[in-house]
């Protein structure tokens, strides 16, 4: 095994069109010069166009494949994608930062109709912050973040909110007015990453990409801000890479 690759680490789920999830994840890995371990949350029947079903991973499944690992080797960032609840989030972030409590989270907010738990109500609403606590970045998109927070709140409002916990990537790709371009949220600090190319071909997968390129990068000792933006271009070159909606991945 390679011993000059620090090591990463992909929870999410398995799609077997590859666009998204943990193949997506590796590939992206590999790319960076990483390298990538992956543990299932959950099977899936889709392609790149359709989404059939969904099959949970057992919570203890999770968790003992997560102890594996970490007993085995020193994984330097993980990337957490698709999960059923906050209790099952929670459970794997707090397991992470018990092993390794210097291991860098990056939490994906995949919320698909699935997943749309109920973050509102006060309980779960403290759960989230805990949680967010020892995460150190979320990706939600424009859609996600409103489920994150009370539906009453403005996005503005929202991000100032939740990066009082951990910093916030709000992906430009659902963005109403400039589509490309993503916010980046660190406390009292705040970025615009502008695309350098917005005529692109939409892609499954392409938040699933950006999040799992972050990871990378912070696992090879990049400060948050240069591996969003590093992450940034090579997932543009990810979307251009053909006019289909899976991707082909490119250094």
């Amino acid at each position: 095994m390679s011993t000059n690759r620090p090591f990463v680490l992909s929870i999410a789920g398995f799609d077997p069109s590859a666009g998204a999830g943990v193949l997506a994840d590796i590939k992206t890995f590999e790319q960076h010069q990483v390298y990538g371990f992956a543990i299932n949350t959950a099977n899936t029947i889709q392609t790149e166009n359709e989404f059939v079903a969904i099959q949970w991973t057992e919570l203890s499944f999770v968790l003992q494949s997560i102890e594996t690992l970490f007993e085995a080797y020193e994984i330097k960032a993980v990337k957490i994608g698709i999960i059923p609840s906050l209790d099952y989030l929670k459970s794997i972030v707090f397991l992470i930062k018990i092993l390794s409590p210097k291991t860098k989270i990056v939490w994906d907010t995949v919320l698909k109709s699935t997943t749309e738990f109920d973050f509102l109500n006060i309980q779960n609403q403290e759960d989230l912050i805990s949680i967010l606590n020892q995460i150190d970045l979320i990706t939600p998109n424009y859609n996600e973040i409103l489920k994150l927070i009370p539906t009453e709140k403005k996005v503005e409002i929202s991000i100032e909110m939740l990066s009082k916990y951990c910093a916030v990537l709000l992906k430009g790709g659902h963005h109403p007015t400039e589509i490309g371009t993503d916010f980046l949220h660190m406390q009292n600090q705040f970025f615009r990453l502008s695309p350098n190319n917005t005529k692109v071909y939409p892609k499954h997968g392409s938040g699933c990409v950006l999040s799992a390129a972050i990871t990378a990068n912070l696992a090879l000792k990049q400060n948050l801000l240069h591996a969003c933006k590093n992450a940034k271009s090579y997932t543009e070159n990810f979307l251009l890479s053909n006019p289909t909606q899976l991707g082909n991945h490119y250094v």
